[in-house]
């Protein structure tokens, strides 16, 4: 296989705005158009292997990850010097520093985070109130700072930002080993399912939510809980002057409309509630904006599907249930969800998925243990279904972002339903992430998908090697017919420098015959001699 151009070291396909002009879209740069996925096409694919940048390190392990990574990997400087007194990074030698800063709060994103514990009624800055907060959605996290300093909270933030002049912030995340994801409020709803998040948090990230309908805002209230929270730090929130009074007073108009309620309010920010159940909806006046959406939009079809201005109705259970009915976590993780019947799975083929992934991974574990140097913290499984590889790895220092094909069942509410975070995709395409970002992808019949689908088994075997941190592991899962295929290309990709193969054990997760390859990237550079593992 070709390495390409070495002007593609963090090229993330999707997301190439050099693309729009070939594709002649006029994207809208008000709405943020030009920030949404637009991939391209097949005789523009960049089919070759994307090469580290010059002086590339294997990653710092985490926990030291948290506070800094190698400049090499990430070299970019444009953040240090133009948030220098906001405290988001510090150039230090070799290494950029992240002293846990951010816009909104100066003295340490752990001292805000209790701040918020606080407005919620817990002295002792819990946010977490005793585990019932559990996914959080950052909408503009900055290097996320404040999703790292949840971490210790037992929660979970996707945090997220678009791929703007504020240079890689999302991929300074990653490269610290904390969740994160490219993507932007604009016109398209965001890759989750409805009520996914307990808290929504946005932290002087300049967007105007009050514009067209407060559809922005309405994407949140898909994505959130009944009964979640909506964070907002703004100086909208306690300054007089005409512009923050305006702003504040559309953002109280179009929340009372939404039937959200004002939980907490201290300083510059406010804590807004959404309601438990639909009495609110059904006591609006007649012709409020915005409207009820139809009872025939499927709020869970999140994947390239435009967002509308309208609230999602509760459903009648959980109207019953005044809430999700979900547990605190850890309970949630392995309790069965209410929304199983929706995709009509029983409680036992979950909890026989449970123990079935339980099993399975400690097989993985083992394996991958006889590694030197064995090291992983970003973790994809690119087929998730119900969320058993990630729950299994719940001890384990890693996070894990569960894809879910947005060709097949909707359960990736089960998995959100589990404490767990992800995102709906379509393996047919790139992932909106940069260049090696992950240190060990976990592929389940991924690539007989992708086959009988029609598309190419080398295309997402060169995504794959893109999303790849060198040194990084692939677990693959299926056919043996497909793993011998795989195997084929492992001297071509670099995925050579430890290779293991074996089969898969029958189990009630198992349709036919199953093979099972665990492979590890070698580090390597352009111009350099391939075979040397590192």
């Amino acid at each position: 296989m070709q390495v390409c151009d070495e002007k593609f070291t963090e090229i993330i396909p999707c997301l190439d705005r050099t693309m729009l002009a070939y594709l002649k879209n006029k994207p809208n740069y008000t709405l943020m158009e030009h920030y949404e996925r637009h991939c391209p096409p097949a005789d523009r694919r960049i089919n070759c292997l994307v090469p580290p940048p010059a002086n590339y390190k294997v990653p710092i392990k985490w926990p030291a990850s948290r506070d800094q990574v190698w400049r090499a990997n990430v070299p970019h400087t444009f953040l240090a010097s133009e948030k220098s007194d906001q405290h988001w990074m510090v150039i230090k030698g070799n290494k950029v520093i992240f002293p846990g800063g951010g816009t909104h709060f100066h003295d340490g994103a752990d001292k805000y985070i209790a701040g918020l514990g606080k407005m919620l009624k817990n002295p002792d800055g819990d946010l977490s109130s005793k585990g019932k907060i559990r996914t959080v959605l950052d909408v503009g996290c900055g290097v996320a700072s404040f999703g790292a300093y949840l971490l210790p909270l037992d929660i979970l933030a996707m945090s997220m930002a678009p791929n703007d002049v504020h240079e890689n912030q999302i991929q300074f995340a990653l490269e610290r080993g904390i969740p994160s994801t490219l993507g932007v409020l604009g016109t398209m709803r965001l890759p989750f399912p409805s009520k996914a998040y307990d808290l929504a948090h946005c932290s002087r990230c300049r967007i105007d939510w009050a514009q067209r309908d407060g559809i922005l805002l309405l994407e949140v209230d898909r994505v959130l809980r009944p009964g979640g929270y909506f964070a907002w730090s703004s100086p909208a929130a306690y300054r007089d002057d005409d512009e923050d009074r305006k702003e504040w007073d559309e953002m109280t108009s179009l929340t009372s409309r939404m039937c959200w309620s004002i939980a907490a309010k201290e300083g510059q920010t406010v804590i807004w509630m959404k309601p438990l159940t639909n009495e609110c909806y059904k006591e609006r006046p007649r012709n409020t904006r915005p409207p009820l959406c139809s009872p025939q939009d499927d709020p869970d079809a999140a994947w390239q599907v435009k967002m509308k201005a309208c609230l999602v109705p509760l459903t009648e259970q959980n109207d019953a249930m005044r809430g999700s009915g979900l547990l605190p976590w850890p309970e949630r993780l392995v309790a069965p969800p209410p929304r199983l019947e929706e995709l009509h799975i029983s409680d036992r083929d979950f909890e026989a998925d449970t123990a079935a992934w339980k099993d399975k991974v400690e097989v993985y574990w083992e394996k991958l243990e006889l590694v030197k140097d064995f090291s992983v913290r970003n973790v994809m499984d690119m087929k998730a279904h119900l969320g058993g590889f990630a729950a299994a790895l719940k001890d384990k220092p890693v996070w894990v972002m569960n894809v879910v094909p947005a060709s097949g069942p909707s359960t990736l509410k089960v998995v959100y339903d589990r404490g767990l975070i992800g995102s709906y995709h379509d393996w047919c395409e790139s992932f909106s992430t940069y260049p090696r970002t992950y240190d060990l992808l976990h592929a389940w019949d991924v690539l007989s998908d992708v086959d009988s689908h029609g598309c190419s088994v080398e295309d997402l075997l060169l995504e794959m090697d893109r999303l790849l941190r060198p040194m990084g592991y692939v677990i693959i899962r299926d056919s043996p017919v497909m793993v011998d295929q795989v195997k084929k290309y492992l001297g071509p990709l670099h995925w050579d420098a430890w290779v293991q193969e074996f089969p898969a054990e029958s189990d009630m997760m198992q349709d036919n015959e199953e093979a099972v390859l665990l492979v590890r990237k070698r580090l390597w550079k352009p111009g350099s001699a391939f075979g040397q593992a590192r």
